[in-house]
């Protein structure tokens, strides 16, 4: 399928060149919207396309029905647009972007415009996870818990930083432990994303441990 891109701001998906950017073109069978107001470019625009469109939005943790007609009504299942859809390039902190793209889906969507999307990016060597639209989609839900975790453990004393990241690489086969991947990543980067979860979801395992904020707050105060 042919695309086009339509550039807002920065991208937290694509920061560099890539494949799936270097194949786009002109075509408006999909529209593909970047950067860091791409939800608000795609609101600007989305009464002058062709309701055949299939659009694709980038997001950061927020849900895709901040940018439909969701948000207007709520109640109406048939209020969102059925053939746009919302994604992010799974990126942890400051680090290169991984090959995973998270594909969210509205409450009522069209499934073979879901698969043509899919083919999209997986045409450009990404990986694709479907999620339905919720804040954070899958990794930041299942992971930012546990890093808040670690991090108050050693907080606590349990044990040092790195008998913490050896019993758990040693344990539980992680490639990386969690205080070191942190650290490479960026701990203030940690606290803003757990920090959005907490404020959207309410659940307390999303508040950003005292180490994270107090590095988001250095961060800060060198702005």
């Amino acid at each position: 399928m042919n695309y086009s891109i339509k550039w807002a701001g920065t991208s937290q998906s694509f920061p560099d060149r890539h494949p799936f950017l270097d194949r786009a073109g002109t075509d408006e069978k999909c529209r593909v919207y970047l950067g860091d107001a791409a939800g608000k470019q795609y609101m600007a625009e989305r009464d002058t396309l062709d309701a055949t469109t299939i659009v694709a939005i980038e997001l950061k943790d927020e849900c895709l029905g901040v940018y439909t007609d969701e948000a207007r009504s709520p109640l109406s299942a048939q209020s969102a647009p059925r053939r746009a859809f919302g994604f992010a390039r799974f990126r942890l902190g400051k680090e290169v972007p991984t090959q995973l793209i998270e594909l969210v889906t509205p409450r009522d969507f069209d499934e073979a415009a879901l698969v043509e999307l899919k083919a999209l990016f997986e045409n450009a060597g990404l990986v694709v996870a479907t999620c339905n639209d919720f804040p954070g989609r899958i990794v930041n839900r299942l992971v930012r818990p546990y890093y808040n975790a670690v991090l108050r453990r050693y907080d606590e004393k349990l044990a040092t930083a790195e008998d913490l990241d050896t019993t758990l690489k040693l344990g539980l086969g992680y490639p990386e432990g969690p205080l070191e991947l942190l650290n490479r990543t960026g701990l203030a980067e940690h606290a803003q994303t757990s920090q959005a979860l907490y404020e959207a979801l309410g659940d307390p395992a999303y508040i950003p441990a005292r180490l994270a904020m107090i590095a988001l707050h250095v961060r800060k105060l060198h702005e």
